[in-house]
């Protein structure tokens, strides 16, 4: 088995940093050769990794770790600003954005609780593309980059929720009721406490050992997160809470910064595993369906944020360009779809994974033509 596992990630890493290099030249996101790279290195592709599962397990730690940096990057005052500016835009194109995904499903027959899962998948655009677009020197502290920023983030919040209600517990209405009420709040306080009378003490006393910080951010992620799993909240759950108990200390910049390649490497995996769960054959019978969410929401959200922004009262220009940076769907489909594979089909699945990775596609293309960016095809539109 050891053996498996490194020629494994032999091949998984090796294959995708190969893939990756053709999509930079390309420009194309990376979660796209991690995908397809577990496509064709996956059980229903060139058969060279076996072992999926261990793998799917693996990469749910990334997934783990990308919330807890979202949770650090979300102190309680940058909530409230956030909520104050950017709410109603958010709430406004998620409600436009699930009936969108659940008219789609619908139209095609799908069950109801089917067309809900892909409603909600629609309603959120990638964190990853977006962020990674943003020329850092040019958007971030700008207008522009600081409402894509906290739209995206709102939208994580949205995800956390969703994630919740959909694999976060076990039993019926009354066993959800009681994980809100009751669970929920018990995790925080836990966390919030936890920060105040330990964690905070022990960095002020130790934080010039870096390799100390680094290890407790990385206890405390999974210890949080083992309390929410040990409450029916899930792991992801608790590295969120984790992250927003300690976003107003002076080290989360520190952590964040230095938790991002560990996240990343098992981002990886957990891409590759998505990848290798898409069965070709099945893609091909929900091709239409898969071919029309994709577009709809392609020419849909751009639209949708720029009627919302313009309502707003932000100018024409600034509205168009933060509508094409947030037109796609998300990673969180991903991972909506991985939660709930209970409850939807494979067909269901399929259909969002192969929408989500068409609207990465065009829309970085979009992006990338059109607006600043690292990536972009024009050198006086490359920015960093």
């Amino acid at each position: 088995m050891p053996v498996d596992i490194i020629q494994s990630f032999f091949l998984i890493f090796t294959g995708a940093a190969a893939l990756a290099a053709v999509a930079l030249f390309t420009r194309q996101p990376l979660i796209v050769a991690y995908i397809l790279i577990g496509c064709a290195f996956g059980p229903h592709g060139l058969k060279l990794v076996h072992d999926a599962a261990l793998l799917a397990e693996i990469g749910e730690i990334g997934i783990i770790f990308l919330l807890f940096l979202v949770g650090l990057d979300l102190p309680p005052s940058k909530l409230k600003h956030m909520l104050g500016k950017a709410v109603v835009t958010a709430l406004a194109s998620s409600v436009v954005f699930f009936a969108i995904g659940f008219g789609v499903m619908a139209a095609f027959g799908f069950p109801v609780i089917e067309a809900c899962v892909v409603g909600v998948a629609c309603m959120f655009s990638s964190t990853i593309l977006g962020i990674k677009l943003l020329p850092t020197t040019v958007l971030h502290h700008r207008h522009t980059g600081e409402i894509v920023i906290s739209l995206l983030l709102l939208q994580d919040l949205v995800a956390v929720v969703a994630l919740l209600l959909l694999g976060g517990f076990e039993g019926g209405a009354l066993g959800t009721t009681l994980t809100v009420v009751v669970a929920l709040p018990l995790v925080v306080g836990v966390a919030f406490a936890g920060v105040r009378y330990f964690i905070e003490p022990l960095l002020k006393r130790f934080d010039v050992f870096q390799e100390f910080t680094f290890l407790l951010a990385i206890g405390w992620c999974l210890g949080i997160g083992s309390v929410s799993h040990w409450l029916n909240l899930s792991w992801e759950i608790g590295a969120f809470v984790a992250g927003v108990s300690l976003a107003n200390s002076l080290i989360a910049p520190y952590i964040t910064e230095n938790l991002r390649p560990l996240r990343d490497f098992f981002l990886v995996l957990f891409f590759f595993a998505v990848g290798a769960a898409i069965d070709p054959v099945v893609l091909l019978d929900v091709w239409m369906p898969a071919l029309l969410l994709a577009v709809v929401v392609i020419a849909g959200k751009p639209l949708v944020f720029r009627g919302l922004l313009r309502w707003r009262a932000e100018p024409s220009g600034v509205a168009t360009e933060i509508g094409y940076r947030l037109g796609q769907c998300s990673e969180f489909s991903l991972l909506l779809t991985y939660v709930a594979t209970a409850i939807i089909s494979a067909d269901a699945a399929h259909i969002v994974q192969g929408a989500t990775v068409l609207t990465l596609l065009v829309s970085s293309y979009l992006v990338i033509f059109r607006y600043p960016s690292p990536i972009a095809v024009s050198k006086a539109l490359r920015r960093d």
